[in-house]
């Protein structure tokens, strides 16, 4: 029998013990894998240098009057603009059936979203023509069994249509968008602001934000502050970032990502550490005399140091594998459960962090009984009741 089998062996001498401690590691790496996989997804999401967005000075919530897109769109600076609005959408139920759902100008948020709206040109044209058109990620409507030209119910939880007279809107399936890892249309569905804008029962005439382009990217800081020095101390004052500050904001209304990683994913571990390091010290007592007799048989002190320490490894990545099985597991759970948020894949990153982890939390938990069997004197093992 060689060394690895041994350790296995004695890895399971007590499989209950050794189960629940799997199962305890196994949750707090699916909780860290999980964790970093949507922190990944999130902040991935490609955008361009000379791509900005003027919104509410409040918060990205308060609504700004379409006056504030014709003065930007004709700004110094501006190469194109377009205005969004937030629908609040959902596909039969909620939450399952959830859906980023944006009101646009489609002329004008194809020129500004141009390299992430390659579709073909007939569903463009479509989407051009008809006031009821919508566009979705391929992705939701893979989700929900889609088909173009279909004519699909969306509800609101904002809105009511003063048509129908219920939250309820028809929209015709004009085309899908491929969203490629990074897309910044990951996930959403594009209705015509005019048809919108006419048909709500209230707020009409009032934009979400402005997306535009600049000219030059070394214009950027000019244009903000000018943008917002033109509305400063009206009703209606504006905040103008980069794309990749706002989206780093609206992140932001979901909390601090990185501080919940740390704070929750730490705990976990900190709790981990004592538990697995005091089972691995009351493991090596338990087994004082085995220790003694394998001196006697020849092990030297050093390999059996490099056993304990290897039977701690083992159990650390033992859970941590099996948590990484655990969070692609939940991963796929919830893309499948979900409507239209972004796809959240297990993230290199996670796994590459879970080694790391895995290595430093069996270094740290059998270090010290390693170093008892380690120093332990045959004498005294044998001797020891």
């Amino acid at each position: 029998m060689n060394d690895r089998a041994l350790m296995w062996k004695n890895l399971w001498r007590k499989p209950v013990r050794t189960i629940l401690l799997v199962v305890s590691i196994t949750i707090a790496f699916a909780i860290l894998c999980v964790m970093l996989s949507f922190n990944d997804a999130i902040s991935n999401v490609r955008t361009l240098p000379t791509r900005m967005i003027t919104l509410s000075k409040i918060n990205f919530t308060e609504p700004l009057p379409m006056a504030h897109y014709d003065r930007i769109a004709r700004m110094e600076g501006v190469a194109v603009a377009t205005h969004m609005n937030w629908f609040g959408g959902y596909f039969q139920e909620m939450p399952r059936g959830f859906l980023p759902v944006f009101a646009v100008d489609p002329e004008t948020y194809f020129q500004v979203y141009a390299e992430d709206l390659q579709i073909p040109a007939e569903q463009r044209d479509a989407f051009f023509n008809d006031p009821t058109a919508m566009l979705v990620a391929a992705p939701v409507a893979e989700k929900f069994g889609w088909r173009v030209g279909q004519r699909i119910p969306i509800k609101s939880n904002i809105f009511t249509n003063s048509t129908s007279g219920d939250s309820t809107w028809e929209f015709m399936l004009a085309g899908t968008i491929p969203t490629p890892q990074g897309s910044s249309q990951t996930g959403s569905v594009l209705i015509h602001y005019d048809y919108f804008n006419e048909t709500r029962t209230f707020g009409r005439d009032r934009i979400g934000w402005v997306p535009f382009l600049t000219t030059s990217a070394e214009l950027n800081d000019r244009v903000s502050n000018a943008i917002d020095q033109r509305f400063a101390n009206s009703a209606d004052e504006t905040s103008t970032n980069d794309e990749a500050t706002f989206n780093k904001s609206f992140t932001a209304q979901l909390g601090n990502i990185a501080l919940v990683i740390t704070l929750v994913v730490g705990s976990a571990f900190i709790a981990i550490l004592l538990i697995v390091g005091t089972t691995m010290a009351l493991a090596v007592r338990e087994r004082t005399k085995e220790v003694g007799v394998m001196k006697t048989l020849g092990f030297s002190s050093g390999r059996v140091l490099r056993m304990v320490l290897g039977e701690s490894m083992l159990l650390a990545f033992l859970g941590a594998g099996f948590g990484a099985l655990l969070a692609l597991g939940l991963l796929a759970m919830a893309a499948g459960a979900g409507g239209g948020g972004p796809p959240v894949s297990l993230a290199p990153s996670a796994l590459l962090w879970s080694a790391l982890i895995a290595l430093g939390l069996g270094l740290l938990t059998g270090l010290a009984p390693a170093l008892q069997a380690y120093r332990m004197r045959i004498i005294d093992a044998l001797g020891r009741r």
